[in-house]
């Protein structure tokens, strides 16, 4: 008896401990690990959403803070040295687990996890389903601010991963079947408007459009790896060390898109920062209509 309890003991601490070593955790585990002290809980919904109620421990960041816009207005990532600096204003060390949830799918908090990444941030999750479905599930919520203590956040002597895509990058790289450029926009946006010269999506780029990997009639929750790993089979890619870069608008909502392909274990993927508003300002960079990439 005494085998068996000590048995399950261990299958339950294996468990939670896979859990939380994925990038993607559930609201259960959150519970349960809300008090731990390597965790530093972020909440990036929108303000007005935080004020009125979040989860407990949460600490607001907005998802403005991490980015800057130019005159242009083409929105790029505001950089290392803002980024450390944030964390630091945030109370996170190189040493916690970083959690983050939003109420939007994961498009504010996608955008997070790959700054983390770039960073060499080693422990970095997203809660799936968000603030929605921890709300949806009865769990507590609380309007009260997180205050936390500000710290020096040291980045990790580790390189971080190399992410981001520039846009001369992307005018000089031939894009095709083994080196995939995505286009994550809408449908629409991806066919272009036949009034407007400027629209379209850039040659050769596929298109599987950013919300397809989120059930948003179960909670926002990220669709399982079955069906996600089908949505990309379908437009030819499979391999997970395929390099895979990302755009959409203005890098949002390929922000969501990085995060999911990486949960599923794609290893070379990137985002082009400035995306379509920074692209489509270049008026000798081509642009392609329709369907076909």
């Amino acid at each position: 008896m005494l085998k068996k309890s000590l048995f399950l003991l261990l299958l339950i601490h294996s468990s939670l401990a896979v859990s939380a070593s994925s990038f993607l955790v559930d609201i259960n585990w959150l519970e349960k690990n809300l008090n731990s002290s390597s965790i530093r809980l972020i909440d990036m919904s929108d303000d007005t959403q935080y004020q009125r109620f979040h989860i407990p421990g949460a600490t607001h960041l907005p998802y403005g803070a991490i980015n800057v816009r130019t005159k242009k207005g083409v929105s790029f990532s505001a950089g290392k040295d803002r980024l450390v600096k944030i964390l630091g204003l945030l109370g996170i060390e190189a040493k916690h687990h970083v959690v983050i949830y939003d109420d939007m799918g994961g498009l504010h908090a996608g955008r997070l996890f790959w700054e983390l990444e770039k960073l060499g941030h080693k422990k970095i999750s997203i809660v799936d389903g968000g603030l929605v479905k921890w709300i949806l599930a009865g769990k507590k919520v609380t309007a009260k601010p997180h205050k936390v203590k500000a710290v020096q956040y040291k980045a990790a002597n580790i390189a971080g991963r190399n992410n981001v895509v520039t846009l001369n990058e992307v005018l000089n790289t031939q894009f095709n079947d083994k080196n995939v450029l995505l286009d994550v926009r809408s449908k629409d946006e991806y066919l272009g408007h036949p009034r407007y010269p400027r629209s379209g999506h850039i040659p050769n780029a596929k298109w599987l459009e950013w919300s397809q990997a989120v059930n948003f009639e179960n909670a926002f929750k990220l669709k399982n790896t079955t069906t996600l790993n089908k949505q990309l089979k379908a437009i030819g890619v499979s391999k997970k060390d395929t390099p895979i870069t990302l755009y959409c608008q203005s890098a949002h909502r390929a922000s969501q898109t990085y995060f999911t392909l990486r949960q599923l274990g794609f290893n070379q993927v990137k985002i082009f920062d400035g995306s379509m508003a920074e692209y489509s300002k270049v008026k000798t960079a081509p642009l392609k209509k329709g369907l076909a990439p």
